[in-house]
């Protein structure tokens, strides 16, 4: 089974690496369309996989076609594969704010899945969201969900506006996951630690927090009430971050990236 990408960045990279490795089709099917000479290198070398300068070629008698390009780029690559997608070819595009719509139009083709994965997919711990156009063949659809589910976890949106609301929350939310982490950090190295040492106790914290909360299906509430003792330390600094607005400074980030994601799909 012959794949396409248009595209050989990170993301497109951490798919490529889950089909080569999960055998999902060998290195030999897999042709990738890439305009920077470094990046085809080392697609090639890492992989074993063809590169192409044209992505025209790339396309060529593929059945599964990974849109990879960034949203600012994608003007530019609709009108050159427009038509030039084979019947049997399905097309996912991972570019953000890209709706179904604009996909369909701009290339001319029906049979088209919209994914959004996020970053730590390239370490086989992403969450993706995708849709499917009613024209997806069955098989297109089940190849689908095997290399995402090589990604990390998965889940199938039967509403595109979930995909919107996904840019803004799994997808940007690894953004405001690092920037807590780095706060944590630094207020470690504020109480007066050494850098390497807070950022080991505040990795592990995360982590333990977020299995936790996973592994046990407790509200996080309800887990959070189970730290804050009546007057002690905990309940002081979450008077103090609820005095900064924390709680609401996320809601009107997530909020800020689906605006933005509507107005790239526009």
């Amino acid at each position: 089974m012959r794949i396409a990408f248009i595209g050989g960045g990170i993301m497109a990279e951490a798919i490529i690496g889950g089909i080569i490795e999960s055998k999902i089709a060998p290195a030999s099917d897999v042709h990738v369309g890439e305009p920077v000479p470094a990046r085809r290198q080392h697609l090639e070398q890492m992989y074993g996989l063809t590169t192409h300068a044209v992505n025209l070629e790339a396309l060529d008698g593929a059945v599964l076609s990974v849109l990879a390009v960034k949203p600012q780029t994608l003007p530019y690559v609709l009108p050159e594969l427009r038509g030039k997608i084979a019947t049997d070819n399905t097309v996912l595009s991972i570019v953000a704010g890209a709706t179904m719509k604009t996909l369909v139009d701009g290339l001319g083709h029906e049979a088209v899945i919209r994914v959004m994965p996020n970053t730590p997919a390239q370490i086989g711990a992403g969450m993706t969201v995708w849709t499917a156009a009613a024209a997806v063949p069955a098989e297109a659809t089940e190849t689908t969900k095997r290399i995402l589910g090589t990604l990390g976890e998965e889940h199938y949106a039967d509403e595109e506006k979930l995909i919107d609301m996904a840019t803004a929350l799994s997808a940007s939310g690894p953004a405001y996951a690092f920037m807590f982490v780095e706060a944590l950090i630094d207020a470690g190295v504020y109480l007066g630690m050494a850098r390497d040492v807070a950022r080991k106790l505040a990795l592990q914290t995360v982590l333990g927090s977020t299995q936790l909360v996973k592994e046990t299906g407790k509200h996080p509430a309800e887990l959070k009430d189970m730290v804050t003792s009546p007057g002690g330390t905990t309940i002081e600094a979450v008077r103090a971050l609820e005095d900064g607005g924390f709680r609401a400074a996320i809601i009107s980030a997530v909020n800020a990236a689906f605006e933005k994601s509507k107005a790239l799909g526009s």
